[in-house]
């Protein structure tokens, strides 16, 4: 059984937690990919650091006043987020998984940002969606690191003005440290990364924040601001929080996916051996030619099949679902490119398949770390609608 959460199931998590509170949840899920001069982005083996229950009840007594709940989720617990003004979040550890993002609106209700699924399987629930991390720290001497099992270091601020969670993942060869701060605001809600590099060589960092917006249907949502910017199509972003449709890409040309079976293609590779040589330099012709783009639309409909990723686009730009009559401000910081996947307009209005994908990313450029350097980058996904 899957569930939604949407407009008409929006607590979708923290109904099914309270009638299952000693279910062990997988929520050690954040496998992030690995940087690639391919197309594709395989998972990265991943090195967790040893996670250790919380005392929920001691996490009440440490942090209270600062508007702030914790709820325990067998292995895993829930920090709930909330202001006086309405906005509320909800963020899963140890996984950093931002799991539900409530704003307020100028009807006077809330709404739900984020799309997350919860997926009843033998194994127990698994949870996709949602705002997620995928990164890889990789030194000179081949070693790689990603950052997946985060502890609680610290809780700021108060229900009036902000509210701040900080986490804290470190790695077994103590080659880098990471932090996650995720801030709750009246109006925005931010998800910020610390690197910091702890060895005497170079680091590169590649990977992502993922969030999964929640609309209503894709024919009736709009990206604005992205006219003008330069994109390469790319398969879609493997995480084990991401939600991809099991037929994307064979209805239409998305990336290299659809174009290796048109009938040009299979030209190009037939013939004899003296003309491979040839053939492999036109299809590679061909695959750029494609792949390679610059966005013609300011007023972009979302309603087509895509991944892409935007070299050039601006540090803000817009997403308006006017079949909710809301809009979300996109903003990065650190980060060069920007990530936007569609799995189309085919799926069922509110259904699993019913969101858009935004992602700030370093996968065509990583990010170098020099020795003992510092790199901070975020996403910020503001509400307007007040």
């Amino acid at each position: 059984m899957t569930m939604a959460c949407s407009p008409f199931f929006s607590p979708c998590l923290g109904s099914l937690w309270s009638t299952k509170p000693t279910k062990h949840l997988p929520c050690h899920l954040s496998t992030p990919f690995q940087y690639s001069n391919k197309r594709e982005f395989p998972l990265a083996a991943v090195a967790s650091v040893p996670y250790i229950p919380a005392n929920v009840d001691y996490l009440e007594t440490q942090f209270s006043g600062h508007g702030v709940t914790f709820e325990g989720i067998g292995d895993s617990y829930v920090v709930k987020m909330g202001l006086e003004n309405g906005s509320l979040a909800s963020l899963m550890l140890p996984s950093g998984l931002i799991t539900s993002y409530k704003a307020p609106m100028w009807h006077g209700g809330t709404l739900e940002v984020l799309h997350t699924t919860v997926t009843e399987e033998d194994s127990g629930a698994v949870i996709q969606g949602g705002v997620s991390l995928a990164l890889e720290c990789e030194s000179d001497g081949g070693i790689s690191w990603s950052p997946s099992s985060w502890i609680l270091q610290d809780v700021r601020g108060n229900a009036e003005e902000l509210i701040q969670v900080e986490m804290v993942s470190s790695d077994s060869e103590n080659m880098a440290e990471a932090k996650y701060i995720v801030t709750l605001q009246q109006d925005i809600i931010s998800s910020e990364i610390v690197i910091s590099n702890l060895k005497s060589l170079p680091l590169q960092l590649t990977g992502s924040v993922i969030s999964h917006l929640t609309v209503s249907n894709l024919d009736a949502t709009y990206a604005i601001g992205l006219e003008g910017s330069n994109f390469f199509s790319r398969t879609p972003f493997l995480s084990n929080f991401g939600l991809i449709p099991p037929d994307f890409g064979q209805k239409n040309e998305v990336g290299s996916s659809q174009l290796w079976g048109q009938p040009g293609i299979r030209r190009f590779l037939s013939g004899s051996n003296a003309k491979n040589q040839n053939n492999a330099d036109q299809v590679e012709r061909i695959k750029k030619e494609e792949m390679e783009g610059e966005e013609e639309d300011n007023y972009k409909q979302l309603s087509s099949e895509m991944s892409r990723i935007y070299t050039s686009a601006p540090r803000n730009f817009t997403v308006i679902d006017r079949g909710r009559r809301n809009s979300v401000v996109v903003g990065r910081d650190g980060f060069k490119e920007l990530y936007m996947f569609s799995p189309g307009s085919t799926h069922e209005c509110y259904s699993k398949y019913t969101y858009i994908c935004v992602g700030q990313s370093a996968v065509l450029k990583p990010i170098i770390l020099g020795p003992e350097d510092v790199w901070r980058g975020g996403q910020h996904l503001h509400n307007p609608n007040l």
